[in-house]
């Protein structure tokens, strides 16, 4: 099988859409999310997206399935939240192994079956690692500035186990994504070459920030550039922005982007802005068109979507991806449509 590196050389890469949001269509009671195991667990659960990889399992593989049928060539495993930190709100920190491994296990499971199928176009899977619900560079009290809720020394320890659980489950890839603190994602980056080096790996790892509002900064105040320069010092596959924006708002800061890296490029946006009640209602062809503008002016290597995003969303992004060329790293040029 190719690897992936050499596979983007030659075209560009869709990555899946929300797991949330086509969760969020199954309509998940609290029993459900307990399922038989944790039937009388003494907190509530619902909510605990990354826990239905053990009680939902088959909900989540064919959540897998169906980006893979919309074109996807990368899911991301059921993890963002799958650190002690983010799981104490459940008080299941003692899950995590199990859960980021057996996400990784399902995630793969659905990706060979659909390599098998389809061996010219190969499936991958990435580890998705979120940015935990604290801020290591803010204080969470506007009257205590200096006080800090979470030390860099407990994200590090928190992401390496969460990065051996997907090790051990069979990803491919490794995302640290929707960073809004660079702080908190250089522990996840500490933690990754800490795991790869103890354990003589090589495995490929993406960062994708999140640009919060239209003053183009993520929310710990850095640039672009000053972003892509704070994380500059680690070997990455890509860098890219995920989250908050729409395609259309994003475009700008990747543009800026694309153009301060030669490292891939990569972009998940969302399907345009929350309405009123916090649903996305840009349709997938709406969103295509705004994707289009990425590829025509050659700023993306691998693309997908976030928030709002379903399989629909990602069979459009997939069918216009085709007719471009990826982003060449070391020569900024005008695309060229095949």
């Amino acid at each position: 099988m190719s690897s992936i590196e050499d596979i983007l050389k030659d075209r560009i890469l869709v990555l899946d859409g929300a797991m949330g949001t086509m969760l969020q269509a199954y309509k998940f009671t609290e029993e459900d999310y307990r399922g038989e195991r944790f039937k009388d667990y003494p907190s509530s659960l619902k909510g605990n997206n990354d826990l239905l990889s053990l009680t939902q399992p088959q909900a989540i593989a064919d959540i897998h399935r169906k980006y893979f049928e919309a074109g996807a060539d990368i899911v991301e495993t059921n993890t963002f939240s799958a650190t002690t930190i983010a799981m104490a709100d459940y008080d299941m920190e003692f899950l995590v192994d199990e859960l980021n491994e057996e996400s990784a296990r399902l995630a793969k499971e659905v990706a060979l079956e659909f390599t098998k199928k389809e061996p010219h176009k190969p499936r991958f899977v990435a580890g998705s690692i979120g940015p935990t619900n604290k801020t290591a560079s803010l204080s969470p009290d506007v009257n205590k500035p200096e006080y800090r809720a979470i030390t860099f020394e407990e994200l590090r320890v928190a992401y390496k186990q969460q990065v051996e659980g997907l090790i051990r489950g069979g990803v491919d890839i490794l995302l640290v994504e929707t960073v809004f603190d660079t702080l908190n994602a250089k522990a996840a980056l500490f933690a990754i070459e800490e795991v790869k080096e103890e354990q003589s790996l090589s495995i490929p790892v993406m960062v994708s920030g999140t640009i919060t509002d239209a003053s183009g900064r993520t929310l710990s105040g850095q640039t672009v550039e000053a972003f892509l320069t704070s994380i500059s010092h680690i070997p990455l596959l890509s860098v890219g922005f995920n989250c908050a924006l729409g395609a259309d708002q994003l475009f700008p800061y990747l543009k800026r982007l694309a153009h301060e890296t030669d490292v891939y490029t990569s972009a998940h946006p969302n399907a345009g802005l929350p309405n009123a009640f916090g649903e996305y209602d840009q349709s997938a062809k709406e969103m295509q068109s705004q994707i289009e503008e990425y590829l025509s002016n050659n700023l993306i290597n691998i693309i997908g979507g976030c928030c709002g995003t379903s399989p629909e969303h990602i069979r459009a992004i997939a069918n216009v991806a085709k007719k471009f060329k990826p982003r060449n790293c070391k020569t900024l040029s005008t695309p060229t449509e095949y």
